[in-house]
């Protein structure tokens, strides 16, 4: 098996792509899990519309302007730059999404790219599993390799102290947060804002690279891979554009994932505001870099 590196992830002598396991951990899982029991209590204790608006606001700010923008445009692919302070507080926004600090998210992303750019792919990080035993892989499980392949990230994040903080942290990131809830709405505002959130976000993220990995709308398609990115047309101001991954596999330097006419993309929006303030620049665009290598053009989205 031929093994390719890509700009984080380096394979050194004896590593083996395909030579791992799934294993279970009780934190994950007892993480997902409790936040679920706390979404239900929300729903069945404390139904309020106070509630549902923290909800939806906090879900709306945390999963667009901080895991669509902030952790995956801006500090994994580095499609624009903003001054360190805003970089730092989308970052921050990201990490209250719950699913890992700032390095594990790297760490999580670059190692499923890594290995979807492999002559061959094992089910866990291809999403090739069924529906239910994909959701129990994604979200209580890890997929470890008995040889795994060297993991470099850049030093201006490896070694920001910012950063480091909140990798060491990030779970108990929620608790400032939590405690605004209280003040302002009780425990009530806490299951809501907190638990249901964290819930969703969780479940929804599994479910969109679940489903954007195995069928969907295929505009383009990068010969020799095993797997390949699809687009799920509808879905657009529920992901703030992350359910264009078909395109997100085509160009993933982008900042724009909605690439093609009629294809909505809030959070491409909210970069072009930050550009108009300023906040933004060097935002690419696909014909910023060369085509990726055997890309090549399918059907248009009707």
């Amino acid at each position: 098996m031929k093994l390719v590196d890509t700009e984080r992830v380096k394979a050194g002598p004896g590593c083996d792509g395909m030579a791992g396991r799934v294993v279970f951990e009780p934190l994950r899982a007892l993480w997902w899990a409790g936040h679920g029991l706390g979404g239900l209590a929300a729903l069945i204790l404390f139904p309020s519309w106070g509630g549902l608006v923290a909800f939806l606001a906090l879900t709306a700010v945390t999963i667009c302007a901080g895991h669509s923008v902030g952790m995956h445009r801006l500090l994994i692919h580095r499609s624009f730059r903003t001054p360190l302070w805003l970089e730092r507080l989308l970052v921050w926004l990201g990490t209250l999404v719950g699913m890992a600090g700032p390095m594990g998210m790297i760490r999580a992303h670059d190692m499923r790219d890594w290995h979807q750019r492999q002559d061959r792919c094992p089910p866990h990080p291809s999403h090739g599993a069924g529906f239910f035993r994909d959701a129990y892989w994604q979200l209580m499980c890890r997929y470890q390799l008995a040889h795994p392949p060297r993991l470099e990230i850049e030093p201006q994040v490896a070694r920001d102290p910012f950063y480091r903080f909140t990798e060491r942290t990030w779970m108990a990131q929620q608790l400032p947060l939590a405690l605004a809830l209280w003040l302002l709405g009780g425990w009530g505002w806490v299951l809501w804002g907190i638990c249901l959130r964290v819930w969703v976000s969780l479940t929804m993220h599994w479910m969109v690279g679940h489903f954007c990995h195995r069928s969907g709308h295929q505009g383009w398609h990068i010969a020799g891979l095993p797997v390949q990115g699809y687009n799920l047309p509808g879905w657009s101001l529920v992901t703030f554009g992350e359910n264009w991954h078909g395109n997100h596999h085509a160009f993933p330097h982008s900042a724009r994932l909605g690439v093609e006419r009629g294809q909505l993309d809030p959070g491409f929006w909210f970069i072009r505001i930050l550009e108009s303030l300023d906040l933004a620049t060097e935002v690419k665009l696909p014909a910023s870099e060369a085509p990726r290598d055997g890309l090549t053009r399918l059907a248009p989205a009707e």
